[in-house]
């Protein structure tokens, strides 16, 4: 009986293994709002990690979160490590590209709960009198993230962060006229 208990076991893991295997070996998470401000100004809020408390969907869920700066105060090589409570977890980010008042590509790593990395980018356009602003996150599905997505995608679980992030950033920068 056991035999055959640990059989039925082992069969429905393989199966589960197998379907986790067919799930996208990538994701993509994009969300755009428009912010009644110049490009040179959210520019600012995105390139200057400093200035990320200010509009950050994650930095309001732990006030006691240590944050570490690295590097220059903005820019190519700009650093922001953080370390919170199960909300926020661990992590770090480093400025890769940029490109002024129009672009900032960023390399994210998770630390905890989970390893993870992915590239997020920030495209700022000129809108009329206003900014296009586009939020996108990018990166490979591992087994885990894959796992995850069986219940949730990125999206659902990320998505509604940028969203949260964009118009905290909206108000930050619109305030600042």
């Amino acid at each position: 009986m056991v035999k055959k208990i640990l059989l039925v076991l082992v069969a429905v893991i393989a199966a589960l293994a197998g379907v986790v295997a067919t799930r996208p070996a990538t994701y993509k998470v994009t969300r755009t709002a428009t912010i009644a401000a110049p490009p040179e100004r959210v520019y600012g809020l995105i390139n200057d990690y400093h200035r990320w408390a200010g509009w950050s969907p994650w930095a309001k869920l732990d006030p006691n979160m240590k944050v570490t700066y690295g590097g220059p105060d903005s820019g190519v090589g700009a650093s922001y490590a953080w370390l919170g409570n199960s909300d926020v977890g661990e992590g770090r980010m480093t400025t890769l590209e940029n490109r002024p008042n129009e672009y900032v590509k960023i390399k994210l790593e998770f630390i905890k709960p989970f390893e993870s990395n992915s590239i997020t980018e920030f495209t700022v356009k000129p809108e009329g009198g206003a900014s296009q602003v586009s939020w996108d996150m990018t990166g490979d599905a591992n087994f885990m993230t894959k796992l995850f997505t069986l219940f949730a995608s990125m999206d659902s679980m990320v998505g509604p962060d940028f969203e949260k992030g964009l118009k905290q950033m909206k108000v930050v920068a619109e305030a600042a006229q």
